[in-house]
């Protein structure tokens, strides 16, 4: 009897209708759990079915398949950023990508290391000014680290990507001030003596960033900076031959200088924007 009911089932195939139903994914059950168990057993039904199904659909599914399989798994760190509100795209620029996060972290230990250094040098020999000069100088260096060729293995990929450079300049420069403004203004408070005074620096810091940013398509992504620092070292320079007294704070530093970095700080954001379809041409031009 048995011998019998398995010679039966082996006969039986799925109807030819029904496989095409299940080839589009719209044969229902019980008619799909009988063909699902079926066609693990039988080699006639599924030669049928592979006959009948759209070879153009199999093909298009195979490719999902390997993509969904080859695609990487998002990091802990991108994971949070997504949940903090920030897209897919802009998370796995900052974080998913293992030389972009090595480009950023780089530039992030630098302004954090160079920051608590300065201050401690600064509070120790008990002299603000050294402290306020060299400060607005680590969001500068911070962004070119994190943008130019020095720390950046992939730069010359990034500056021919599909990707507008204005949008990769500004998520890494806004990594980097994050971290670079948020760490220097808390190193500046913890400065003995100090107090908000100390806080001084955070004007000719935009001031020099945004500066060097509005430069970078013409001067590039290294010489931008460099010419930047240059200047508000010249700045710095003619400030202390002309200062009074020691006791007296640098001009950059006194309440006429913080309006003109704020002015400065609020002219280089307008070029940069003015400038902004020009870093897919003059930065991609020097690389």
């Amino acid at each position: 009897m048995r011998d019998e009911d398995s010679r039966r089932r082996a006969a039986w195939h799925v109807d030819e209708d029904d496989l095409r139903a299940y080839a589009r994914g719209e044969l229902a059950a019980p008619l799909l759990w009988s063909a699902d168990t079926h066609l693990t057993a039988c080699a006639h039904c599924r030669a049928v079915l592979a006959g009948v199904s759209d070879a153009a659909a199999l093909d298009a599914g195979w490719e999902r398949l390997d993509a969904e399989l080859d695609a990487p798994r998002p990091g802990w760190f991108e994971g949070l950023l997504v949940r903090c509100g920030v897209d897919d795209g802009t998370a796995r620029l900052l974080a998913a990508t293992p030389v972009l996060r090595r480009s950023w972290v780089g530039a992030v230990v630098t302004v954090l290391l160079t920051t608590f250094v300065v201050a401690f040098s600064a509070g120790a020999a008990g002299r603000p000014t050294l402290f306020l000069a060299l400060a607005p100088l680590l969001p500068l260096a911070g962004v070119a680290l994190a943008y130019g060729p020095a720390l950046d293995p992939t730069y010359e990929m990034a500056v021919v990507a599909p990707l507008h450079g204005f949008r990769l300049l500004m998520i890494r420069t806004v990594a980097v001030l994050v971290v670079a403004l948020g760490t220097g203004a808390l190193a500046s408070l913890a400065l003995p003596g100090f107090e908000l005074s100390a806080l001084a620096w955070l004007l000719p810091g935009l001031a020099l960033t945004a500066s060097g940013l509005a430069l970078t398509p013409r001067l590039g992504p290294v010489g931008a900076p460099s010419a930047v620092a240059g200047a508000w070292v010249a700045v710095l320079s003619v400030a202390g031959a002309a200062r009074a007294a020691d006791d007296v704070p640098l001009a950059p530093f006194t309440a006429a200088g913080q309006g003109v970095c704020g002015a400065v700080a609020v002219a280089g954001v307008g070029l940069l924007l003015l400038v902004r379809d020009r870093f897919d041409t003059a930065v991609r031009g020097a690389a």
